[in-house]
């Protein structure tokens, strides 16, 4: 089946074609994101295999269909970038990546709180220029301290495990509970009040958009630590900023952010960002951004790759399709 996977970079095509080697599939790499501008470079594609940032909103299916689109697959877990109501509407089916190795995520969501709570990125900035200087990099022992998850699907669990190990009380928030999760189910607003750290491990949803907020923010222990490695839009950024010059949150580690579509992925370092929100955030010394590299391991990747080739193959041969992306309820 002949594709074209958007939003491709080096990495992506390595491990892609080691996988297509079972399917053959014909693919055709595209750097572009997926928008109503680009959708033409798939003319002649029955398939287009698309990343968390592409744009496919009705818009884009629109024009895919009249290409003769008959499949949109994501190539991550998280889909909030995939219209899939108007995908059904269309006739274009619509499958996703359901599962990849959780502790990739897990992993970084633990070493961002080590390396924001214990100053590691400014003290190897310190002594790459000489400076071996102690002042400024004080952290806190974690062991003892109230680690709040909030969302308690297979990272959030991993990632609760982990602190578990650490010697950290452990609070959960999730509308749906599990008895796997190791930690005491709590109210959002006592997981907030009573945790020294808050680690975020849930989908974008209507219900979710912006749960960090002014408000909630509010309802924070002051002094406490934020990650998040889930979804950008899970966090009101301006909140946040104004979170942080107040000394409400005493920390903030992020993977994701909720502009991140006109910046990450892409190397920027020779241009003007001329998002403000962003450059204020990294003028902070208590926080750390990075470019939503949590899933790219070796592992995740590769499983990632696997799946979405599988997704593909199912569809061309007719087959139930078991990655679909759900409606929205």
């Amino acid at each position: 089946m002949k594709v074209a996977v958007y939003s491709t970079r080096r990495y992506d095509r390595q491990m892609l074609d080691r996988a297509n080697q079972q399917h053959g599939h014909q693919l055709v790499y595209v750097q572009d994101a997926l928008t109503p501008d680009t959708v033409a470079l798939a003319e002649g594609c029955g398939a287009v295999c698309v990343f968390v940032n592409d744009t496919v909103d009705a818009s884009a299916l629109r024009a895919l269909k009249a290409l003769g689109i008959g499949l949109v697959t994501t190539r991550s877990t998280g889909f909030n970038h995939v219209d899939a109501a108007a995908a059904q509407r269309l006739g274009i089916a619509a499958t996703r990546v359901t599962d990849y190795s959780p502790y990739s995520v897990a992993e970084f969501a633990v070493g961002l709180l080590l390396a924001v709570n214990r100053r590691i990125a400014r003290a190897s900035q310190r002594t790459r220029d000489g400076n071996f200087e102690l002042d400024g990099l004080m952290g806190f022992d974690l062991h003892g301290r109230t680690v709040g998850v909030v969302g308690t699907g297979k990272i959030g669990r991993i990632f609760a495990a982990i602190m578990r190990g650490f010697g950290c009380r452990v609070l959960g928030h999730d509308p749906f509970p599990t008895s796997e999760f190791v930690g005491e189910y709590v109210p959002l607003p006592t997981l907030l009040a009573d945790s020294d750290v808050i680690s975020l491990h849930c989908p974008l949803t209507p219900e979710t958009q912006h749960l960090i907020n002014a408000k909630s923010l509010g309802e924070v222990r002051p002094g406490a630590y934020l990650i998040n490695t889930s979804r950008g839009g899970l966090i009101d950024t301006e909140a946040v900023i104004d979170a942080l010059k107040t000394h409400r949150l005493g920390g903030l580690a992020i993977d994701v952010y909720e502009q991140e579509a006109d910046l990450f992925f892409q190397d920027l370092s020779a241009t003007v960002i001329t998002d403000d929100v962003i450059q204020r955030l990294v003028s902070f010394p208590n926080v750390i951004v990075t470019g939503h590299q949590a899933f790219f391991t070796a592992e995740a990747i590769g499983q990632i790759m696997a799946t979405t080739l599988e997704n593909i193959s199912a569809f061309e041969r007719g087959e139930a399709l078991h990655n679909a992306i759900p409606l929205p309820r």
